[in-house]
């Protein structure tokens, strides 16, 4: 038995036990973790340059691409050194900071979903307003909100969770400090108290599902009323991308932590925190530019320029 103040370190849940193995889940999770860099810095690098992206859709979109990037950088290169060193170690305070990075950048990351559906439900049923509704102090304020919200819930959870006692050793079952594992570990009598704070995140982000739902219905109800086959067009190249990244993160999200205690198993936890926290932030960047021409163009620019000028950057591409 153990408790809170003699613990010095957590055990992390490895993805395998042979060495051979361990290395192959380095070098997948190094593509991975590239591919999401990759994806993320050009549509930050591309709305950033190109003054033709400096409009409200695109700005939440370089926030989303920055929380993404945050996410996936809180977990997986500690999962990938734990596999290459082969070990299972991660420090107190480090298992502190990853709850609350983790924490504050999901919190975020929702928020600012939600704020996202708003948007586009303005522009498409409210478009004479956009510019009203949706100007620049606006759209400041709002993605102040969503960075705000996410860094006080994780404050909120990570204080109360690492003031319980952990009774029941240090062995997390997860391959990064996800917060229901780390409850597991505290005192029957103790869990209760988080659990109350635990239920009002999880109402919190039902809100936001069903306000994201609601944004929807009356996004679909106006296209149904468009004429012209390029309004539609129009509407669904930007629609549908959010709403893939939506689905993508709640359907997964929701899973893992709703999912029926009956086909619970650690190897199934294991898969479904990859669904969600991995997964979502590499996909984003494609999805959100497969069907968007203005940003394919502006990254397709940024590609060429990152070419034509390789010899003046710290590293020479030809080299």
């Amino acid at each position: 038995m153990a408790n809170s103040s003699s613990i010095t370190q957590f055990l992390l849940l490895p993805f395998t036990d042979t060495w051979e193995l361990q290395l192959l889940h380095f070098w997948l999770f190094l593509g991975i973790y590239l591919a999401a860099l990759l994806g993320n810095g050009l549509i930050i690098t591309a709305v950033a340059c190109d003054c033709r992206l400096h409009t409200p859709m695109y700005f939440f979109l370089f926030n989303l691409s920055f929380l993404d990037l945050g996410s996936i950088s809180t977990t997986v290169p500690k999962s990938m050194a734990n596999s290459l060193w082969d070990t299972r170690d991660i420090s107190y305070a480090g298992c502190t900071a990853q709850v609350f990075l983790f924490a504050f950048l999901i919190t975020a990351e929702i928020s600012l979903l939600t704020i996202m559906a708003y948007d586009r439900y303005v522009a498409i049923c409210k478009p004479l307003h956009y510019g009203t509704l949706l100007g620049s102090r606006a759209c400041a304020n709002m993605a102040a909100a969503a960075w705000g919200s996410g860094f006080l819930n994780a404050m909120v959870h990570t204080a109360n969770t690492f003031s319980l006692p952990l009774c029941q050793g240090n062995a997390i079952n997860q391959f990064f400090c996800e917060l229901p594992q780390i409850l597991k570990l505290s005192c029957s009598n103790s869990y209760l108290r988080e659990a109350g704070v635990v239920l009002v995140g999880i109402c919190l982000t039902s809100g936001c599902f069903i306000f994201i739902g609601l944004s929807y219905v009356q996004i679909f109800r106006a296209v149904l009323r468009i004429p012209s086959e390029q309004g539609w067009h129009k509407v669904f190249s930007t629609c549908l991308p959010h709403l893939a990244v939506v689905s993508l993160f709640f359907s997964t999200g929701m899973f893992a932590y709703l999912k029926p205690p009956s086909i619970a198993s650690p190897s199934l936890d294991l898969v479904m925190a990859v669904l969600y926290s991995v997964v979502p932030p590499t996909l984003n960047p494609l999805i959100y530019s497969m069907r968007n021409k203005e940003l394919k163009d502006a990254i397709r620019k940024v590609i060429s320029w990152m070419f034509l000028h390789s010899d003046k950057l710290p590293f020479s591409l030809h080299k």
